[in-house]
């Protein structure tokens, strides 16, 4: 784990806190944060006085989204450096849609499927910006916890991509509010995120972390055994509705836009709306 991308806390007692600490970026998600993300949840799985996880993050925002700086060929560099192939994918510098795809499935839809099935409770404090690919990370957690600042938005339709890699739009926000929050890339605040079901609470700023905390310190007083099976309970229930098959169908059209960006621009994505997007904090 990279201590200067992801900070490992131990905040109170059956409880961890794993927090990004690339605020310079904004949080944006690059290859060695993603899998250092990964390997601090790992240190918490193994540790069984550890009965709760938070995620939070540092700075102002808490995630700008995946880090758009790198090229492909150099984001499927890393990939093949650092990745555990643990979707056992490989081939992440084939050409065309075979390395693009092992590469995604790598590095973003396995590690965001390991978190959801994480088998201990999870509480995301969410402050700021809440970005696209950061999305990812707040809901594949049990719980979020929004500062009454933040924002979240998916932007990604205007670049040529039918949404991010993890779809679960419909699931936190229903069908027709998902379709609204992709098609207009609208920000949307905290207070409508609460009000939509996808946020469990808002609270001022400045009491982000310590109700955070506090929560997880009333979930930690549970049994673990018990947690860990109402968790996979509730996790169940929305795969016999088909959310694990809906999230991998969505990510297969999102590589099909892939692959008409690489034919029509030459990128995985239209980066055409770009300089549209320059005064959102991405990087």
């Amino acid at each position: 784990m990279s201590e200067d991308l992801v900070r490992y806390e131990d905040p109170a007692p059956g409880v961890a806190r794993v927090v990004l600490a690339r605020a310079d970026k904004h949080n944006s998600l690059n290859p060695e944060l993603i899998f250092a993300i990964d390997a601090a949840f790992a240190r918490a799985l193994a540790d069984d006085t550890v009965k709760v996880v938070i995620l939070a993050a540092d700075g102002r925002n808490f995630s700008a989204g995946h880090d758009i700086a790198d090229t492909v060929e150099q984001y499927q560099q890393k990939m093949q450096d650092i990745s555990p192939r643990a979707s056992g994918w490989s081939g992440f510098q084939e050409p065309g849609a075979h390395g693009w795809y092992a590469a995604e499935k790598e590095g973003y839809l396995e590690p965001a499927r390991r978190l959801r099935n994480f088998s201990k409770p999870t509480i995301c404090a969410v402050q700021g910006r809440c970005i696209a690919g950061a999305l990812i990370y707040a809901w594949v957690c049990d719980i979020i916890i929004a500062a009454d600042n933040a924002q979240f938005s998916d932007p990604v339709v205007g670049f040529g991509v039918s949404g991010v890699e993890w779809l679960a739009h419909p699931w936190e926000l229903g069908a027709r509010k998902a379709k609204e929050f992709l098609f207009t890339a609208d920000v949307w605040s905290a207070e409508e995120a609460h009000r939509l079901g996808m946020v469990n609470h808002v609270v001022p700023l400045d009491a982000l972390q310590d109700f955070a905390l506090a929560m997880a310190v009333k979930i930690a007083a549970k049994p673990a055994f018990a947690l860990k099976l109402a968790k996979e309970a509730v996790n169940k229930t929305l795969d016999i509705q088909g959310q694990q098959n809906a999230i991998d169908q969505a990510f297969s059209l999102h590589h099909l836009c892939h692959q008409q960006n690489f034919r029509m621009f030459g990128y995985g994505m239209d980066t055409s709306n770009l300089p549209a997007m320059a005064s959102a904090p991405r990087k």
